[in-house]
Formats: C-alpha cells, sequence, structure tokens
C-alpha cells in the first residue's frame, strides 16, 4: 500500500500530538516495510528524519500557489497530490482529513487524540473552540475511519458527534522507545549535575495549566513538607495558570521547593526531550493528577522508565496506568499528600508498583500500536 500521512506535527511539534505523529511513522516503517509512507507536510524541518528508511517519503508543495498558501494546501489541494502519487489511505494524525477527501475514492482515517475543549471549553480562547469543533467534527464524519488513542476517547466522540461505535477503534500509542532504556549511572549523574538536579525529587511533566492540576501537588508537597523534604521539579510551561501555582507557591514558602526546569534551560537536548528518560529514572515518582486526557502519556513514560506513578482516579488515567499506579481523586490535597509520602516512604510498595509498571506498558509496545494501526488500514482495502 502508499500510505500518506498529514505530518505537519510531526515536523513541527515539540509536545503529545507531535511525538505520537513521529513515534507511529517509524514504527509502522520498521514494522509494516512492505509498505511506502508519504509524510505530507508543509515544511520540512530537523525536528524529524527519515533518513533511516527508505520507504519513508517527505512530500512538500512544490508548485504555485500551494507553495504560497500552505495551508490551503494542507487543508484540500493536496488531493492533487495524493492521486497523482497513487495515495490508497490517507491518514491524519491529529483531528484533521482534507476537505472532499471522501469523494477522491482515497481512503481515509483520522486519529482523534481527545475532545477536552468540547468538555471544557472555558479553558479555550472561543474562537478555538468553534474552529475545533468544526474540523474535528467534519473528519469524523467524512473519514472511512476513525481512530480513537483510548475508550474515553472513542466515548467522547460517540456522545459528542454521534459517531457509530463500529467506526470507531482503539487503538493506544505508544511513547518513545528511549524510554525503555536503562540509562547507565554515569549519564545519569551527568543529566543531574547539568540540570543540578536534587538527590531526591517528585517529577512534574506536562504543559502548566489548570487541567494539569499542578496546584494540587503543590497543595500536597506544603501538607507533607515536614515529613518528606523532597521537592518538586516540573517539565513544561504556562502562563496565567503558572502564574497562579506560583502565587501559591510564594504565599506558602514553597517557592525554592518547585523547581522549574523550562525557565532555566533551552538547551536541544532538553527541547527535543533527549535528557527526558535519564530524568524520569533519577525522580522519586511521576506525579500527574490531569482532571482529564485523552491519554496520558507522561504516564506511559514513566512506568518505560521504571518509576513509579501517582495519578488521577478519573479519565482515562486508569486505562494508562493499570494495576500499576497509585491513584488519588485530583482535586483532594489530603489523597495527594498521602500518595506522595506513602509511594516515597515505602520501598515494598515502591518495587510493586515499578514491577507492575514495566509488565503493564507491554501492552503499549511500539510494534502492537503499529499493529493496531495497520489493521485498521488492511480493513480498508
Amino acid at each position: 500500500m502508499n500510505i500518506g500521512f498529514e505530518a505537519k506535527r510531526a515536523f513541527t511539534n515539540g509536545t503529545g500530538l507531535g511525538h505520537y505523529s513521529r513515534t507511529l511513522i517509524n514504527s509502522l516503517a520498521e514494522y509494516f516495510p512492505n509498505h511506502e509512507y508519504f509524510l505530507f507536510t508543509p515544511k520540512q524541518t530537523g525536528m524529524y528524519n527519515a533518513d533511516g528508511f527508505d520507504n519513508v517519503h517527505i512530500i512538500t508543495p512544490m508548485q504555485f500557489p500551494s507553495t504560497m498558501l500552505t495551508a490551503a494546501w494542507r487543508s484540500s489541494w493536496v488531493k492533487k497530490d495524493l492521486r497523482k502519487l497513487g495515495i490508497d489511505i490517507y491518514h491524519g494524525l491529529s483531528h484533521e482529513i482534507p476537505v472532499g477527501i471522501q469523494q477522491t475514492g482515497i481512503k481515509s482515517v483520522v486519529t482523534i487524540h481527545d475532545l477536552i475543549f468540547e468538555r471544557h471549553p472555558e479553558q479555550f480562547n472561543p474562537i478555538d473552540v468553534r474552529i475545533y469543533h468544526k474540523k474535528f467534527k467534519y473528519a469524523c464524519e467524512h473519514s472511512s475511519r476513525v481512530i480513537a488513542i483510548s475508550q474515553q476517547t472513542k466515548d467522547d466522540i460517540m456522545q459528542w458527534y454521534k459517531i457509530p461505535e463500529n467506526k470507531i477503534s482503539i487503538c493506544y500509542q505508544s511513547c518513545h522507545p528511549s524510554f525503555a532504556v536503562q540509562v547507565s549511572e554515569g549519564e545519569k549523574q551527568r543529566i543531574k549535575a547539568q540540570y543540578n538536579l536534587p538527590d531526591q525529587f517528585f517529577l512534574s511533566v506536562g504543559s502548566v495549566i489548570e487541567r494539569k492540576n499542578l496546584l494540587t501537588i503543590c497543595k500536597g508537597l506544603k501538607e507533607v513538607k515536614s515529613k518528606l523534604n523532597i521537592p518538586l521539579v516540573v517539565v513544561g510551561d504556562g502562563s496565567t495558570y503558572k502564574q497562579q501555582v506560583k502565587h501559591y507557591l510564594s504565599e506558602n514558602n514553597l517557592t525554592n521547593e518547585v523547581i522549574f526546569l523550562s525557565e532555566k534551560f533551552s538547551n536541544d537536548s532538553f527541547k527535543s526531550a533527549k535528557d527526558f528518560p535519564a530524568i524520569y529514572q533519577l525522580s522519586t515518582a511521576l506525579i500527574y493528577p490531569s482532571t482529564f486526557e485523552g491519554f496520558g502519556i507522561p504516564v506511559l513514560e514513566a512506568l518505560w522508565s521504571k518509576v513509579p506513578v501517582i495519578t488521577s482516579n478519573v479519565s482515562c488515567m486508569p486505562e494508562t496506568g493499570g494495576d500499576a499506579a497509585f491513584y488519588v481523586d485530583p482535586s483532594s490535597t489530603d489523597e495527594m499528600a498521602n500518595a506522595m509520602f506513602q509511594v516515597a516512604t515505602d520501598e515494598g510498595l515502591r518495587q510493586d508498583m515499578i514491577a507492575k509498571g514495566w509488565q503493564h506498558a507491554q501492552y503499549f509496545t511500539q510494534q502492537k500500536c503499529a499493529t493496531g494501526v495497520m489493521e485498521v488500514y488492511q480493513q480498508l482495502i
């Protein structure tokens, strides 16, 4: 098969959507090498490199006016290139498909990661909510098949867009394979020194926005400080909500207990997440008390890294964490403080969580995730 991808975010996005795109493309190219993969992107950057794969081809707009109006090329005009290259299936990796692709005879698949903007529109710009609603709903209605990255997302697609259940396949995602590799002690000490990390620390990974719930971690840190005195390292940035968190830290003498790495470092190995496996493996535990997610990739990254996880008992988090995580009510400071204390001090609990986490992570290998997506493609041909 000739399989095309809407691959803009593989080349331009350094967070979840970009990681998903790059990991899935590489996994398919590696485990199903008998197919040809075409990445359609408005521009090529150093964020993704296809040099290791002979069956991966990068396609950018080549002729005027597409070279000038790349958004129009990506959202509609790309259909001409799909026909020219004999694309059998076109996969929108992040919520979109070209307008009118259903009229070309080319089968299409769209991955929907979450519908958070539908559930919590107050957390988004109102104009963005209208745009997202139109694009996501169109893609779900007019694609040949919809991929949801969790049962939670599948349920939301059915609820909000009334898409038939039999049109939606759940295909879990994997994370970068580097998280499954145990970093050498020497390398960990190098990373620890480079980032000036403390001997012990809790880890928070993700955008500093209200839904990610960093404030509850900080409140738990205050409650448990007299018994533990383990600081928190935050990987991620934000604006208004971050300032709210910082105000709380200042008011409660916790400013020195929370380290915002993204404020201190912007080197290439940090921006590309190359150093993240070592940072995870140096941590006491990952804390990820999000109130709602499509999947929650940091939880999976921690399980692969053999690091205990404290996370929410809501949304898709039990899907991602399985029986390995320590679950808390994301609104409860007491539950958060208790979880932090237990996970940090009970070595038997820690080892049990690590063992169960590694076992649960095997459900999300790159090969299994790629196989699930390939089965969706094969059902269409």
